[in-house]
């Protein structure tokens, strides 16, 4: 006769409706309320013998939260039950919510070539890639979901491509079974060619709609290319009426892509637009140190950091290729890496910039006079609209082009305080991300203060 099993006793004041409540509070305790919410807040217990506890969450979530957070349920409910509990996961549902598609075998996933130093950890966040940086992380959570499609955009060597790789990465790492592919558009430009010469079409249409996630770089490059423009749209389409993740990166926003057809520049503004802008001299400083630290690089003068951040301004690429340099040429000579030896390397290729001509009072003068306003309206109280937003977009152009402090900004504008600066540029950014028409208002303006600028300079 096999002996009986032994049931855990759970603790006296516990029934399992409250030991399930006391594990999902450590739960939110430990992981924080919003990835509680999205996650963990949908799990149901199904069944619970005394030795095991049977969990089930929603058909398209179910695989993804055992293979994530399976160990770390098991651990808080082991912490509130005792150390015997085991914790197990029902099998998926099968019914899939609407718009949710069953991924296929792995095997069939598409193979993706994701850079392995581009990942959301390190990713550098500050003020001018914060938006992309969330909207992305989200897209990679929930993709189909979230923000679809999302669309960023932003000057060459500002983190486009490092997102896009960030999400494939993620997806490969914790995504299931998610079939993701990434490709630029002069490479799907030309699989299209190779395909209409092998007439092979359908493999080809295969390959791009038959993903979960389909990342796509440089899409600038569609213009003037009209059959692969034509491919390119009902790729979008097929891949978005089914719910499916498309992200795309460009150099512009969707309007200024004028010589791309309108009905997809109206479909890449359907979802998110997030810019990226040139990171500030902190963001800078502290790109160097991660790649510093990646690379194995000791820094005995740590100002020298400080120093390529004062010299390469808007390109993140450029920025990480200064301290290679650096780096190379303290191995070819075995001088030490110090301010000497950094403003040699520097000195002919990133010269000392020259000092700001813009002031604060010019970006005022010249918003006032562009709305319309006297230069006591724009710095007064008041807060009716004709007044406070281009108030906002003053403070805004203003951080962004003169290089003054926040506190020196706020003392311009009727001494308001560091928080609400950073509360107005806050504001521009977020109206901006969402309205196309307010973003090429504000690039519009940044365009023209620049060129007044430079003309100072000359």
């Amino acid at each position: 006769m096999l002996p009986e099993r032994s049931c855990l006793e759970l603790p006296a004041h516990l029934e399992p409706a409250t030991a399930w409540r006391e594990i999902s509070a450590e739960l939110r305790r430990i992981v924080g309320d919003s990835i509680y919410q999205i996650w963990l807040a949908p799990l149901e217990v199904k069944d619970w013998d005394g030795n095991v506890l049977l969990l089930q969450g929603p058909a398209s979530k179910h695989a993804w939260i055992a293979k994530r957070f399976g160990r770390l349920v098991e651990d808080c409910a082991r912490t509130v039950v005792g150390p015997q509990l085991r914790v197990a996961f029902a099998e998926a549902p099968t019914t899939a919510s609407p718009g949710h598609r069953t991924p296929e075998p792995a095997e069939q996933s598409v193979p993706a070539p994701f850079n392995p130093r581009y990942r959301f950890e390190q990713f550098i966040i500050g003020d001018g890639n914060r938006l992309a940086h969330a909207a992305s992380l989200s897209v990679a959570e929930l993709p189909g979901q979230s923000y679809n499609p999302l669309f960023l955009h932003a000057a060459p060597g500002l983190g486009k491509t490092h997102l896009l790789h960030a999400i494939g990465n993620y997806l490969t790492a914790f995504g299931a079974g998610t079939r993701v592919r990434y490709t630029t558009v002069e490479a799907f430009t030309n699989h299209f060619i190779t395909a209409l010469g092998a007439r092979s079409l359908d493999r080809f249409k295969q390959a791009y709609r038959n993903v979960d996630v389909l990342l796509i770089d440089d899409v600038q490059f569609l213009a003037s290319k009209v059959k692969t423009e034509e491919e390119f749209f009902h790729t979008f389409n097929a891949l978005y009426e089914s719910g499916r993740q498309l992200v795309l990166t460009c150099d512009r926003v969707p309007r200024q892509l004028t010589s791309v057809e309108e009905r997809l520049r109206e479909r890449f503004e359907a979802g998110l637009v997030a810019d990226i802008r040139p990171p500030d001299f902190a963001t800078r400083v502290a790109i160097l140190r991660k790649r510093a630290a990646l690379d194995h690089i000791t820094l005995p003068d740590a100002t020298v950091l400080e120093l390529i951040a004062e010299r390469v301004t808007d390109n993140v690429r450029v920025l990480e290729g200064a301290l290679i340099r650096i780096v190379a040429y303290h191995s070819l000579t075995r001088k030490p890496i110090d301010m000497e030896l950094a403003r040699t390397v520097l000195d002919n290729l990133y010269p000392t910039p020259r000092r700001t001509s813009l002031s604060i009072a010019d970006v005022q003068s010249f918003v006032a006079a562009r709305y319309a306003l006297s230069r006591e309206e724009l710095v007064s109280e008041s807060r009716a609209f004709r007044i406070a937003w281009p108030r906002q977009l003053a403070i805004f152009l203003a951080r962004d082009l003169t290089g003054v402090s926040l506190t020196a900004i706020g003392a311009a504008f009727g001494n308001r305080n560091h928080a609400t600066v950073l509360h107005a540029c806050k504001r521009v950014s977020d109206r901006v991300s969402v309205d196309p028409e307010l973003a090429g208002e504000l690039d519009d303006l940044t365009g023209e203060l620049r060129r007044l600028q430079a003309d100072r300079h000359c």
